[in-house]
Protein backbone atom coordinates (compact mmCIF):
# COMPACT_ATOMS: atom_id res chain seq x y z
CA UNK A 1 0.00 0.00 0.00
CA UNK A 2 1.57 3.47 -1.17
CA UNK A 3 2.43 5.88 1.66
CA UNK A 4 0.92 9.15 -1.18
CA UNK A 5 -1.70 10.57 0.08
CA UNK A 6 -4.55 10.02 -2.80
CA UNK A 7 -7.48 11.99 -1.25
CA UNK A 8 -9.41 13.96 -3.06
CA UNK A 9 -9.48 17.97 -2.46
CA UNK A 10 -13.34 18.00 -2.80
CA UNK A 11 -14.15 19.73 0.78
CA UNK A 12 -11.94 21.43 3.03
CA UNK A 13 -12.91 19.75 6.08
CA UNK A 14 -12.86 16.55 4.11
CA UNK A 15 -9.04 17.35 3.02
CA UNK A 16 -7.79 17.94 6.55
CA UNK A 17 -10.05 14.14 7.35
CA UNK A 18 -7.93 12.77 4.96
CA UNK A 19 -5.04 13.80 5.85
CA UNK A 20 -4.64 10.84 8.47
CA UNK A 21 -5.75 8.98 6.10
CA UNK A 22 -2.51 7.71 4.44
CA UNK A 23 -1.21 4.58 6.57
CA UNK A 24 2.06 5.42 6.86
CA UNK A 25 1.61 8.74 8.26
CA UNK A 26 -1.22 7.08 10.37
CA UNK A 27 1.09 4.71 11.73
CA UNK A 28 4.30 7.50 12.63
CA UNK A 29 2.07 9.49 14.40
CA UNK A 30 0.05 6.93 16.16
CA UNK A 31 3.56 4.97 17.16
CA UNK A 32 4.55 8.52 18.87
CA UNK A 33 1.31 9.06 21.09
CA UNK A 34 0.08 5.42 21.67
CA UNK A 35 3.09 5.05 24.54
CA UNK A 36 2.04 7.95 26.60
CA UNK A 37 -1.82 7.81 25.90
CA UNK A 38 -1.88 4.07 27.46
CA UNK A 39 0.74 4.91 30.20
CA UNK A 40 -1.12 7.94 31.43
CA UNK A 41 -4.85 5.74 31.18
CA UNK A 42 -3.27 3.03 33.21
CA UNK A 43 -1.80 5.26 35.84
CA UNK A 44 -5.06 7.21 36.35
CA UNK A 45 -6.80 3.87 36.28
CA UNK A 46 -4.81 1.93 38.72
CA UNK A 47 -4.89 5.61 41.11
CA UNK A 48 -8.65 5.98 41.21
CA UNK A 49 -9.36 1.69 41.85
CA UNK A 50 -7.01 2.09 44.74
CA UNK A 51 -7.88 4.99 46.19
CA UNK A 52 -11.96 3.80 45.54
CA UNK A 53 -11.61 0.60 46.60
CA UNK A 54 -9.49 0.84 50.01
CA UNK A 55 -9.56 4.34 51.08
CA UNK A 56 -12.58 5.98 50.29
CA UNK A 57 -15.82 5.72 52.82
CA UNK A 58 -18.23 3.22 52.95
CA UNK A 59 -22.13 4.36 51.90
CA UNK A 60 -23.98 4.71 55.17
CA UNK A 61 -27.00 2.70 53.65
CA UNK A 62 -24.57 0.18 50.73
CA UNK A 63 -21.86 0.03 53.13
CA UNK A 64 -18.71 -1.69 51.42
CA UNK A 65 -20.75 -2.94 48.31
CA UNK A 66 -20.66 0.46 46.76
CA UNK A 67 -17.25 0.34 45.69
CA UNK A 68 -18.64 -1.59 42.49
CA UNK A 69 -19.52 2.09 41.64
CA UNK A 70 -15.62 2.41 40.97
CA UNK A 71 -15.70 0.03 38.22
CA UNK A 72 -19.25 -0.11 37.18
CA UNK A 73 -19.93 3.53 36.66
CA UNK A 74 -16.68 4.40 34.53
CA UNK A 75 -17.72 1.33 32.63
CA UNK A 76 -21.05 2.18 31.65
CA UNK A 77 -19.60 5.60 30.89
CA UNK A 78 -17.22 4.31 29.02
CA UNK A 79 -20.02 1.83 27.14
CA UNK A 80 -21.89 4.81 25.58
CA UNK A 81 -18.74 7.26 24.69
CA UNK A 82 -17.35 4.00 22.63
CA UNK A 83 -20.89 3.75 21.13
CA UNK A 84 -20.43 7.21 20.25
CA UNK A 85 -16.72 6.87 19.06
CA UNK A 86 -18.40 4.44 16.54
CA UNK A 87 -21.16 6.50 15.10
CA UNK A 88 -18.53 9.22 14.40
CA UNK A 89 -16.38 6.68 12.68
CA UNK A 90 -19.44 5.20 10.53
CA UNK A 91 -20.49 9.15 9.54
CA UNK A 92 -16.77 9.94 8.40
CA UNK A 93 -16.58 6.36 6.20
CA UNK A 94 -20.30 6.92 4.78
CA UNK A 95 -19.66 11.14 4.14
CA UNK A 96 -16.28 11.50 3.62
CA UNK A 97 -15.25 7.66 2.71
CA UNK A 98 -12.37 7.98 5.37
CA UNK A 99 -10.17 4.62 4.33
CA UNK A 100 -9.34 4.55 8.44
CA UNK A 101 -12.73 5.00 9.20
CA UNK A 102 -13.54 1.72 8.74
CA UNK A 103 -10.46 -0.07 10.10
CA UNK A 104 -11.43 2.26 13.51
CA UNK A 105 -15.26 1.17 13.21
CA UNK A 106 -14.03 -2.40 12.99
CA UNK A 107 -12.26 -2.18 16.18
CA UNK A 108 -13.89 0.47 18.16
CA UNK A 109 -16.87 -3.00 18.13
CA UNK A 110 -14.90 -5.46 20.54
CA UNK A 111 -13.37 -3.09 22.70
CA UNK A 112 -16.57 -1.72 23.48
CA UNK A 113 -18.41 -4.43 23.62
CA UNK A 114 -15.94 -5.47 26.58
CA UNK A 115 -16.43 -2.38 28.51
CA UNK A 116 -20.59 -2.90 27.93
CA UNK A 117 -20.17 -6.70 29.16
CA UNK A 118 -18.17 -5.23 32.29
CA UNK A 119 -20.87 -2.65 32.91
CA UNK A 120 -23.80 -5.86 32.88
CA UNK A 121 -21.58 -7.85 35.25
CA UNK A 122 -20.92 -5.52 37.70
CA UNK A 123 -24.28 -4.36 37.60
CA UNK A 124 -25.55 -7.63 38.47
CA UNK A 125 -23.24 -7.77 41.09
CA UNK A 126 -24.05 -4.83 42.80
CA UNK A 127 -27.65 -5.37 42.27
CA UNK A 128 -27.50 -8.43 44.17
CA UNK A 129 -26.85 -6.86 47.33
CA UNK A 130 -29.01 -3.88 46.60
CA UNK A 131 -32.31 -5.37 45.11
CA UNK A 132 -32.24 -8.92 45.93
CA UNK A 133 -32.04 -9.88 42.41
CA UNK A 134 -29.14 -10.53 39.92
CA UNK A 135 -31.10 -8.81 37.26
CA UNK A 136 -34.55 -6.69 36.49
CA UNK A 137 -36.18 -5.67 33.67
CA UNK A 138 -36.00 -1.85 34.36
CA UNK A 139 -35.21 0.20 31.10
CA UNK A 140 -31.76 1.60 32.16
CA UNK A 141 -30.25 -2.47 31.90
CA UNK A 142 -32.57 -3.40 29.42
CA UNK A 143 -31.04 -0.10 26.99
CA UNK A 144 -27.21 -1.13 28.16
CA UNK A 145 -28.79 -5.07 26.92
CA UNK A 146 -29.44 -3.21 23.82
CA UNK A 147 -26.35 -1.72 23.84
CA UNK A 148 -24.27 -4.93 24.16
CA UNK A 149 -26.64 -6.43 21.54
CA UNK A 150 -26.20 -3.38 19.40
CA UNK A 151 -21.93 -3.85 19.14
CA UNK A 152 -22.70 -7.26 18.68
CA UNK A 153 -24.42 -6.84 15.70
CA UNK A 154 -21.85 -4.49 14.38
CA UNK A 155 -19.19 -6.60 14.87
CA UNK A 156 -21.02 -9.87 13.22
CA UNK A 157 -22.30 -7.78 10.19
CA UNK A 158 -19.09 -6.07 9.39
CA UNK A 159 -17.81 -9.64 8.75
CA UNK A 160 -20.54 -11.59 7.40
CA UNK A 161 -20.28 -10.55 3.69
CA UNK A 162 -17.78 -11.48 1.29
CA UNK A 163 -17.17 -7.64 -0.35
CA UNK A 164 -15.54 -6.25 2.58
CA UNK A 165 -17.08 -2.73 1.82
CA UNK A 166 -20.23 -3.78 1.58
CA UNK A 167 -19.71 -4.95 5.14
CA UNK A 168 -18.60 -1.51 6.48
CA UNK A 169 -21.25 0.24 4.86
CA UNK A 170 -23.91 -2.13 6.53
CA UNK A 171 -22.20 -1.91 9.45
CA UNK A 172 -21.94 2.02 9.46
CA UNK A 173 -25.44 1.87 8.64
CA UNK A 174 -26.47 -0.05 12.03
CA UNK A 175 -24.11 2.12 13.81
CA UNK A 176 -25.97 5.50 12.87
CA UNK A 177 -29.27 3.81 13.67
CA UNK A 178 -28.29 2.45 17.05
CA UNK A 179 -27.32 5.60 18.41
CA UNK A 180 -30.77 6.35 19.24
CA UNK A 181 -30.44 4.42 22.06
CA UNK A 182 -27.99 6.64 23.81
CA UNK A 183 -30.24 9.56 24.70
CA UNK A 184 -32.47 6.24 26.15
CA UNK A 185 -29.74 5.00 28.17
CA UNK A 186 -29.20 8.55 29.53
CA UNK A 187 -32.31 9.50 30.48
CA UNK A 188 -33.98 6.46 31.22
CA UNK A 189 -34.08 6.79 34.98
CA UNK A 190 -35.99 10.15 34.10
CA UNK A 191 -38.47 9.12 31.55
CA UNK A 192 -39.35 5.54 33.69
CA UNK A 193 -40.18 4.29 37.13
CA UNK A 194 -36.46 2.61 37.39
CA UNK A 195 -34.60 0.85 40.06
CA UNK A 196 -31.69 2.86 39.11
CA UNK A 197 -31.27 5.97 41.08
CA UNK A 198 -31.14 9.39 38.78
CA UNK A 199 -27.56 10.65 37.81
CA UNK A 200 -25.50 12.06 40.57
CA UNK A 201 -23.25 14.18 38.37
CA UNK A 202 -24.92 16.51 35.74
CA UNK A 203 -24.17 18.83 33.48
CA UNK A 204 -26.09 21.38 34.92
CA UNK A 205 -26.14 21.13 38.78
CA UNK A 206 -23.35 20.62 41.60
CA UNK A 207 -22.25 16.72 42.13
CA UNK A 208 -24.94 15.37 44.39
CA UNK A 209 -21.89 12.79 46.04
CA UNK A 210 -18.83 13.34 48.21
CA UNK A 211 -15.28 14.41 47.04
CA UNK A 212 -14.10 11.74 48.45
CA UNK A 213 -15.71 9.51 46.72
CA UNK A 214 -16.67 11.65 43.66
CA UNK A 215 -12.76 12.29 42.51
CA UNK A 216 -11.55 8.38 42.15
CA UNK A 217 -14.61 7.51 40.15
CA UNK A 218 -13.25 10.30 37.90
CA UNK A 219 -10.11 9.40 37.99
CA UNK A 220 -10.95 5.93 36.84
CA UNK A 221 -13.14 7.69 34.19
CA UNK A 222 -10.74 9.58 32.58
CA UNK A 223 -8.37 6.83 33.39
CA UNK A 224 -10.61 4.20 31.27
CA UNK A 225 -11.24 6.97 28.24
CA UNK A 226 -7.50 7.32 27.63
CA UNK A 227 -7.57 3.39 27.84
CA UNK A 228 -10.15 2.70 25.63
CA UNK A 229 -8.08 5.33 23.17
CA UNK A 230 -5.24 3.59 23.50
CA UNK A 231 -7.01 0.20 22.89
CA UNK A 232 -8.64 1.34 19.91
CA UNK A 233 -5.38 2.70 18.28
CA UNK A 234 -3.73 -0.46 18.74
CA UNK A 235 -6.14 -2.54 17.51
CA UNK A 236 -6.22 0.07 14.27
CA UNK A 237 -2.43 0.20 14.07
CA UNK A 238 -2.16 -3.61 13.73
CA UNK A 239 -5.33 -3.57 11.24
CA UNK A 240 -3.28 -1.22 8.65
CA UNK A 241 -0.22 -3.19 9.36
CA UNK A 242 -2.01 -6.60 8.77
CA UNK A 243 -3.64 -4.77 5.44
CA UNK A 244 -0.11 -3.18 4.45
CA UNK A 245 1.48 -7.31 5.21
CA UNK A 246 -1.35 -8.55 2.94
CA UNK A 247 -1.04 -6.08 0.21
CA UNK A 248 2.73 -6.54 -0.03
CA UNK A 249 2.40 -10.46 -0.23
CA UNK A 250 -0.70 -9.85 -2.95
CA UNK A 251 2.16 -7.87 -5.59
CA UNK A 252 4.93 -10.47 -4.50
CA UNK A 253 2.62 -13.49 -5.56
CA UNK A 254 1.53 -11.98 -8.69
CA UNK A 255 4.88 -10.61 -9.40
CA UNK A 256 6.08 -14.16 -9.51
CA UNK A 257 3.11 -16.00 -11.27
Amino acid sequence: MSDVNTASPALPASRNLHRFANPGRFLRLSGRILPPVALIGLALTVAGLVWGLFFSPADWQQHDAVRIMYVHVPAAWLASFGYASLAIASIASLVWRHPLADLAAVEIGPVGAAFTALCLATGSLWGKPMWGAWWVWDARMTSVLVLFFLYLGHIALVRAFDDQQRGYRAGAILALVGVVNLPIIKYSVDWWNTLHQPASITLTGAPTMAPSMLWPLLLVAVGGMFGFAALVTARTRAAVMERRIRALTLAQVRAQA
